[in-house]
């Protein structure tokens, strides 16, 4: 599902450039699911937007279900984003002005889906949010907001879910609720589920580990799901 060889970020600084990822290279077999920890400044957002195809690698490969993002303009990296992806931010980014059930809806319109609604009504079901569907971003909790932005990431039924610290901004409670629905959607719709987290509770969820310190990426050798009920 995802294969990079040698990845590599670099930046332009005033002193230079400065490399943000050393050369990386993983796999994430389809289904799987992945946790990438690490102190903050440590590269785990940036190898997320590269994964994800929302930034352009500096060199080496990423291959994304057979697809070669290395080699895409930012028209074709959005195209495939739209077919395969999708993404959680931590701050939610659900658009103020619309509806939950329109935010929900706005991926699968773009996508040209004739049942958008529909498909909106009924994931909003499954987190457990179709009686606030009419409601607003700012009349929502943050677990309901993050709730709503799980329902937009996975309408498309997409191949893979990035989640970038998706319970950074949650209280115990919201988190727990958000790490039982994102395994569950995961189990369901068998999506591969690459998240980047602070939490250790939700990364040993996850069957496999991996820690990233100053730009290199590593696997925990005691890599394995937590055998607990979490449906």
């Amino acid at each position: 599902m995802i294969k990079t060889s040698q990845l590599t970020k670099l930046v332009s600084t005033n002193e230079g450039e400065l490399e943000i990822l050393k050369p990386i290279s993983f796999e994430v077999k389809s289904g799987q699911t992945v946790a990438i920890v690490g102190a903050s400044g440590s590269g785990k957002s940036t190898l997320l937007g590269l994964l994800a195809g929302l930034d352009q690698v500096s060199d080496g490969e990423i291959f994304l279900d057979g697809e070669p993002l290395h080699t895409m303009d930012e028209e074709e990296r959005a195209q495939l984003r739209g077919a395969k992806v999708g993404f959680i931010f931590q701050s939610f980014m659900l658009v103020q002005s619309l509806t939950a059930i329109e935010n929900v809806m706005l991926p699968a319109e773009i996508a040209g889906f004739s049942d958008a609604k529909k498909q909106a009504q009924n994931i909003l079901q499954q987190v457990g949010l179709d009686h606030r569907a009419h409601h607003y971003p700012n009349q929502l909790s943050g677990g309901e907001q993050q709730r709503v932005a799980i329902a937009r990431a996975f309408i498309g039924k997409p191949k893979i879910l990035f989640a970038d610290e998706p319970t950074g901004n949650l209280d115990a409670a919201n988190s727990e609720k958000i790490e039982k629905l994102l395994f569950k959607l995961n189990k369901d719709l068998g999506t591969t589920l690459v998240l980047v987290t602070h939490d250790e509770k939700l990364a040993e969820h996850c069957e496999r580990q991996f820690t990233m310190q100053a730009g290199t990426l590593s696997e925990s050798k005691n890599s394995a799901p937590l055998k607990q009920d979490i449906a």
